[in-house]
């Protein structure tokens, strides 16, 4: 079963668009690396700069796989100046039966 993932990104004020736009092209590499099956990115709507992402992995093991790659790169170190705060990462468990 696919592993659902929620990530808040709490930007400085006015960064949540510089934000997005530097998703625009890194999640080009999100979305080919292994075990990924969906990024969506949305803004909230009562706080435009907290950046939003729902994402679908294979699996937990295959998300974390990713960010440790993320952390390697450099990526989250370069975002660091537009975050005001550590992003948030929530692994969801589906209750389909509900």
């Amino acid at each position: 079963m696919s592993q659902t993932i929620h990530v808040v990104f709490p930007c400085n004020e006015g960064a949540g668009a510089d934000l997005v736009g530097i998703l625009k092209e890194a999640l080009v590499d999100t979305r080919a690396f292994d075990g990924c099956e969906s990024v969506e990115v949305f803004t909230n709507a009562d706080a435009p700069d907290d950046v939003v992402l729902w994402e679908k992995f294979a699996s937990r093991a295959h998300h974390e796989a990713y960010l440790g790659w993320r952390v390697e790169t450099g990526l989250l170190d370069a975002l660091a100046p537009v975050l005001r705060s550590d992003l948030q990462v929530s692994y969801l468990d589906d209750h389909a039966d509900v």
